[in-house]
């Protein structure tokens, strides 16, 4: 990375650091919970203080930066052009106030539409998941490596039970099918979390039928950076300003589920 990545990177970690900490002192206070689009779809008033702490300190630094947030303290943000940092500032939120773990902070700096910096910060166990674009992915100090090709009958696939019973959105039958197929499934309910793990290597992919931006753009540009995939379930490259169905994977995985199971 040039200079100028390098001092946008230094900036991201310390500010992502700080919100980590405001999270944690938040953890004796009483919440203030409202629900979104449904009452399993919460948003504490920790998630909109986090936001704006963010947003607020961007516009300070980099003024002319953009800023798409889930709790809506960014810009209208309808395309990729310049610089746009996509802000989840707890993704996991039903985790935060149930378990007070399990959740995590995302951020992905696209530059004209091109991914150059992810994190995802998984507060509680203090682990920050970084990458630059061509300068790999870490796990703290840690540089993460190249992802293996997994078999899929030995894959650990993250999947919510949602979609192995019917459902509106997809014939559950073709999960079930592909649960029996692999050695495992998890669902840790933070697509943040679930794309650090593939990033990792702890996970070997991810699918789920609607996510974010905001959800995903951090998780996006440090997967590729250790060899893997993330797409929608056709396989074709995501939108970065629109929701979307999501599989991530390392790529034996994510070749073999899309042509044998997603493509049918």
């Amino acid at each position: 990375m040039d200079k100028q990545w390098q001092e946008i990177d230094l900036f991201a970690k310390q500010a992502i650091k700080e919100a980590g900490r405001k999270i944690i002192d938040s953890f004796d206070e009483v919440l203030k919970i409202q629900t979104k689009s449904n009452v399993n779809d919460l948003v504490t008033n920790m998630d909109k203080q986090i936001e704006k702490f963010f947003v607020e300190k961007i516009a300070l630094e980099y003024p002319d930066h953009r800023v798409l947030g889930e709790e809506g303290y960014g810009d209208n943000v309808n395309d990729m052009k310049g610089t746009v940092w996509i802000i989840d500032p707890i993704d996991g939120t039903m985790n935060f106030v149930h378990q007070q773990r399990n959740f995590a902070v995302s951020i992905g700096i696209f530059h004209e539409g091109e991914g150059m910096l992810g994190y995802i910060y998984d507060v509680v166990a203090d682990e920050l998941y970084h990458a630059g674009k061509g300068n790999g992915a870490y796990l703290n100090d840690k540089k993460l490596p190249a992802l293996n090709d997994v078999p899929l009958e030995e894959a650990i696939m993250s999947l919510n039970a949602t979609w192995l019973v019917p459902n509106r959105k997809v014939d559950h039958e073709i999960f079930v099918s592909l649960v029996h197929r692999v050695r495992g499934t998890r669902s840790y309910g933070s697509a943040a979390i679930e794309l650090a793990y593939i990033a990792a290597g702890r996970l070997d992919g991810y699918i789920t039928m609607r996510l974010s931006p905001w959800d995903f753009a951090g998780g996006k540009v440090l997967i590729e950076e250790v060899g893997g995939l993330v797409t929608d379930l056709n396989g074709n490259e995501l939108s970065m300003v629109n929701n979307s169905p999501v599989f991530a994977g390392n790529r034996a995985v994510h070749e073999r589920v899309l042509n044998e199971y997603l493509k049918k």
